[in-house]
C-alpha cells in the first residue's frame, strides 16, 4: 500500500506516517521500483497503535516503550497497567490544575465586572492590570 492509502486508512496525514517513519516508531518501509513507499499490514497496525497512544495522551517516547513491550510479546499487561495508571494520575492532577485555574480567571473576571458596573466601558484602570488582588471567597 502507498502512504496516501495508509493515511486515509489510519486516519493519520502523510506527514505524521513520514515523521513516525523518521523518528524510528515505525521501521524503515521497503520502496517501489518508482521510489515509492510501501506499507503492509503490520505497518497499518502500529499506526494505529501510535495514533491511540498519542490520543491516551502518551509522548512518542512512552509509545515508543509501549511499541517495545508489544513487540516483545509476553505478558507486558501489568507494566502497560502501570503505566496508565501514572498515566491516568498526571491527567488528575492536570484536571485540578485547570480547575484552580478556572476559578482564578472567573474571580480576575468578576473584578473586571465591577469595575464595569461602577465606571462603564471607559473606565482608565483596569483592576486585573494594575494587579489588584483577586477575592479568593467567592468562586
Amino acid at each position: 500500500m502507498q502512504i496516501g492509502r495508509v493515511a486515509r486508512q489510519t486516519g493519520l496525514s502523510v506527514d505524521a506516517v513520514r515523521f513516525y517513519e523518521r523518528r524510528g516508531l515505525l521501521p524503515r518501509t521497503v520502496r517501489s521500483p518508482g521510489g515509492f513507499r510501501l506499507y503492509g499490514a503490520t505497518d497499518l497496525d502500529t499506526l494505529r497503535f501510535i495514533g491511540r497512544g498519542q490520543r491516551l495522551g502518551f509522548s512518542l517516547e512512552e509509545i515508543r516503550v509501549l511499541l517495545r513491550l508489544r513487540g516483545a510479546g509476553g505478558h507486558a499487561c501489568s507494566t502497560v497497567r502501570d503505566r496508565l495508571t501514572r498515566k491516568l494520575g498526571a491527567v488528575r492532577s492536570k484536571l485540578r490544575e485547570l480547575a484552580a485555574l478556572e476559578q482564578e480567571l472567573l474571580r480576575a473576571r468578576r473584578l473586571c465586572d465591577r469595575q464595569l458596573r461602577r465606571r462603564g466601558r471607559r473606565c482608565r484602570v483596569c483592576p486585573v492590570l494594575a494587579g489588584e488582588k483577586l477575592d479568593r471567597s467567592k468562586p
